[in-house]
């Protein structure tokens, strides 16, 4: 890949100066920068020395500052804190320091949902179930995930000292884990049926590219000739490993993605510079409205370059470049400096107004909008002549919607009201019992009618009203989410994995088009005869 520069290096770069307990800061052409200088300084002045209660000063940069980047209607535009930084760097590398468990506030306590294995928790004995009710001396009841997991986690060889409550036993259990190296995997494969192999890549990190390619040769192993690759609630991550993940695919010399800025170095073409792993070979990517940023990139390139064909529900539209600027005391200034374009000359980003909770702003056609502007959103070119449409996101060439609830579904989601959560809680809590007691359940299990029976005696002891009619009425839905739940306490994130792809039309539909389409050609042609089928 012919880069540039990393997007996410940090760029040390002069942004204030402090001198004579005042900022120094360049006059304007205009002559009222420094003005206005004063007037701050003044401002801060008064606010410490008058103000009814006393305020630090420190704190009244903090709110200034916070206060200057609130008024820019960005939110990706941020102060990172330490811990902040320490939160990014592990969604772009995929390592922490840690105990090797997922969690998750259940019943006002915090639930391990999960155990990763060869993990300190697995070797410490605990269960999928296991509420965290003291950690260090302190009750969490009532803490909330993101707390949790900002006290568990720590640096390699420091130990935390946690009592846990299980199910059948009666007293709590003291439990000491020492942290250690946590690895997250990004990335799961497997094949889908004979000839079909599936990815899903949840996230852009350090060695998404790799990973993706190491499971593509495994998959060639096993007789992969079509690919569904996954990219549905992937936020995104490091443009580098989008890049790369297209460049998989891509002939080598094609364009990825493109930055525009008004910044001179922050405009650059980024193109692939590898073989593609199999040129010939037909994908389907899967996008939702949670797809965003890198994997924007993989969908529109791909799609512009007609390597792909992009299919389930328009992408949200993160189509901005953020850079770290490092800050004194560990914080760092995260900022928009760039906005990305596919191969096709598409703007990813997709214009929202954050000061109404982020709703999507109508796109109008034109450099400037205005009471003339067309409601028209552009409409651009594949390297094929496929019309491809642009305004913001990555607008599938196949829009299929989700599998819809039945009515008699809805109503059962209905009649729970309130008790919606309760009742997910009890599904969970039940399975993990489930699980202990049978330690040699099979990865392929069948939810039968016993164990729904059992499920709803349980849901019904916990106080949860829930009409037995009803429950029956609903027990396609009822038998996916079991499963979920028995395979997340039980497996590992493959057997997950497959339980929540049940009832899933959007890969329905993209598997019944990969039996079709031998080649990405014959691919596209089918996908267009029968869009009338499958367009929702």
């Amino acid at each position: 890949m012919r880069l540039k520069k990393s997007l996410w290096m940090p760029a040390v770069i002069g942004l204030l100066a402090v001198a004579s307990g005042g900022w120094l800061v360049q006059q304007s052409s205009e002559g009222n920068v420094y003005l206005k200088s004063r007037v701050f300084q003044d401002v801060m002045r008064v606010i410490s020395d008058r103000y009814v209660d006393e305020i630090d000063p420190a704190d009244l940069y903090d709110m200034a500052v916070e206060g200057m980047i609130e008024q820019l209607g960005d939110p990706h535009t941020a102060i990172l804190r330490p811990e902040d930084y320490s939160q990014l760097r592990l969604t772009t590398t995929g390592n922490y320091g840690g105990l090797g468990i997922r969690i998750d506030q259940k019943d006002n306590w915090i639930t391990v949902v999960q155990t990763l294995p060869n993990t300190p928790a697995d070797r410490a004995g605990l269960q999928p179930g296991d509420r965290l009710i003291e950690v260090d001396g302190e009750s969490m009841k009532g803490w909330t995930s993101e707390k949790a997991v900002s006290v568990l986690r720590g640096p390699k060889g420091a130990p935390v000292d946690l009592k846990i409550s299980r199910v059948g036993v009666p007293e709590p259990i003291p439990v000491r884990i020492v942290r250690d190296d946590i690895h997250v995997d990004y990335v799961v494969a497997f094949v889908l049926e004979p000839g079909i192999g599936y990815i899903q890549q949840l996230q852009f990190s350090a060695q998404s590219a790799n990973d993706i390619r190491g499971e593509i040769e495994d998959l060639r192993g096993q007789g992969m000739r079509a690919l569904v690759l996954d990219l549905r609630n992937n936020p995104g991550g490091l443009l580098e490993e989008g890049v790369e993940v297209a460049d998989i695919f891509l002939e080598d010399g094609s364009d990825v993605v493109e930055t525009r800025s008004r910044i001179a170095d922050q405009n650059d073409t980024y193109f692939g510079d590898r073989r593609p792993v199999e040129s010939g070979m037909p994908v389907i990517v899967l996008v939702n409205r949670w797809s965003a940023s890198a994997s924007e990139i993989v969908a529109g390139a791909l799609q512009d370059h007609d390597r792909a064909l992009v299919l389930g529900d328009t992408t949200f539209g993160k189509g901005s470049v953020q850079t770290l600027y490092p800050l004194p005391g560990g914080n760092y200034l995260k900022i928009t400096t760039a906005k990305w374009y596919t191969p096709s000359g598409r703007s990813i980003q997709r214009e929202r107004d954050w000061s109404n909770g982020g709703a999507v702003v109508a796109h109008r056609g034109g450099a400037i909008e205005g009471a003339g502007a067309s409601l028209e959103p552009p409409v651009f070119y594949t390297d094929a002549g496929r019309e491809v449409v642009g305004g913001g996101g990555i607008i599938p060439d196949l829009v299929i919607q989700g599998e819809p609830l039945t009515d008699a579904e809805l109503e059962f989601r209905k009649s729970l009201g309130d008790q919606l959560a309760a009742y997910s809680d009890a599904v969970f809590r039940f399975a993990a019992v489930y699980a202990n007691k049978h330690p040699n359940l099979s990865p392929d299990f069948e939810v039968t009618q016993e164990m729904l029976d059992q499920l709803y005696d349980w849901i019904v002891g916990l106080d949860i009203e829930v009409e037995r009619e009803l429950y029956d009425s609903a027990k396609r839905v009822v038998v996916r989410e079991l499963g979920i739940q028995l395979a997340t306490v039980a497996f590992d994130d493959k057997v997950t994995l497959r339980r929540q792809l049940v009832l899933d039309r959007q890969l329905e539909v993209a598997t019944e088009l990969l039996r079709g389409g031998p080649s990405p050609k014959q691919l596209f042609a089918l996908a267009e005869t029968r869009k009338g089928e499958y367009q929702d």
